[in-house]
């Protein structure tokens, strides 16, 4: 694994110092000796001696001095660039053969990141052997092309998905289609145990769908974890389709003035999409009350209470957390998660569907999801 940014700027504090204390130490003998002068027994036999030898070493004082400043200057700028806040993104990106639709997905979202950041982006892909190695021609092609540094680290899937094997027992259980498979469960509740799997020094991450595109500056994005409460930790953009509306349907039925599966336009709750995640890293490792709700007890109470019957992996064990526990979630902006996909439009819900898929703001990021083209633009 390659040093890291924070490693490199480590090493040379340490060398700046050094040197400083070293200089330092200089200074104190020279201090002595010039203290030592002024009470030396031949002062009245060689006033003009020792003043030379005096202003010799004041003029070396002032002279150390402003090396001092100098250095520690350059520990000041060191120690800002060691604080500068580097914006973590991190994807997924398995199973990927060379003609697969994905490897086309992943150079627009891949592309489209690059050209609208303004660096400091520390890129993290949890990929396989045979997918790393077309992500790494992708990225380095866009690069390239844009002549601009971005520092990138691999994750394995499999020793990732080791890492949160416990959260994915609990989840694929009650929120995906196939149980069973357990490598494709753990891609689609890796978000849930990040905290797990990213450095110590990541503080906070966002997640995004490989199948994305920016259309602005991630930097942006980044901002909103200035806007969470003190409890937050998690950030989504709410769903933008009736699937809620359909996987509530008992809930609704016996709850008929729920706000719950109603479209966010008319001011219900119609869930979140976890296609673009912001993640409190630092929140998830401290919180003892996470390791509980992501816990087997927490959530079939959870799944029993709302009559929940999901499918669509972590994003539905976010939607229920923003039923049950609404402070630890910040929603974001629509625009920063424009879903593409209809598919809901067509399976019986056409007379409701543009009360969800509705979003007036800008929009900042589309996700092509359910295979839905992107717009060129």
């Amino acid at each position: 694994m390659r040093p890291s940014r924070r490693s490199k700027l480590f090493a040379k504090i340490a060398i700046c110092i050094v040197i400083f204390l070293s200089l330092v130490y200089y200074l104190n003998l020279t201090n002595v000796f010039l203290n030592s002068s002024d009470s030396s027994p031949f002062e009245a036999q060689n006033t003009s001696h020792r003043s030379n030898f005096s202003t010799s070493l004041k003029n070396n004082k002032t002279l150390l001095q402003i090396q001092n400043n100098s250095l520690t200057n350059c520990i000041n700028k060191c120690t800002a660039a060691l604080k500068k806040q580097l914006y973590n993104v991190w994807c997924i990106f398995t199973k990927v053969a060379s003609n697969s639709p994905m490897k086309r997905k992943f150079r627009t979202f891949f592309d489209s990141l690059v050209r609208f950041s303004s660096g400091d982006i520390a890129f993290h892909l949890i990929t396989d052997e045979e997918s790393q190695s077309i992500a790494e021609n992708i990225i380095d092609y866009v690069l390239f092309v844009y002549r601009k540094r971005v520092q990138v680290q691999y994750y394995n899937v499999h020793k990732s998905a080791k890492e949160i094997e416990d959260i994915v027992s609990v989840m694929s259980s009650f929120f995906s289609s196939k149980p069973g498979t357990y490598y494709s469960d753990a891609l689609f509740f890796i978000s849930l145990g990040l905290h797990r799997i990213a450095p110590l020094n990541q503080d906070m991450a966002i997640m995004v769908d490989a199948d994305t595109k920016f259309r602005s500056n991630i930097k942006e994005l980044f901002k909103e974890f200035d806007h969470f409460n003190k409890d937050a930790l998690f950030g989504l953009g709410p769903e933008l389709s009736p699937v809620y509306r359909h996987v509530l349907f008992l809930y609704r039925s016996k709850n008929p003035k729920t706000i719950f599966g109603e479209p966010g336009y008319l001011g219900g709750y119609p869930g979140y999409n976890s296609g673009v995640i912001l993640i409190h890293l630092k929140r998830l490792r401290e919180s003892l009350e996470y390791d509980q709700i992501v816990g087997r007890d927490s959530v079939e109470h959870l799944v029993e209470k709302y009559e929940f019957k999901g499918h669509l992996g972590d994003q539905d064990f976010y939607t229920l957390l923003g039923m049950e526990r609404p402070e630890m979630i910040h929603t974001i902006d629509c625009g920063w998660n424009r879903q593409l996909c209809t598919w809901w439009k067509d399976r019986g819900y056409a007379d409701v569907f543009a009360n969800y898929s509705r979003c007036n703001s800008e929009v900042k990021l589309w996700h092509g999801n359910c295979n839905t083209p992107i717009p060129v633009d």
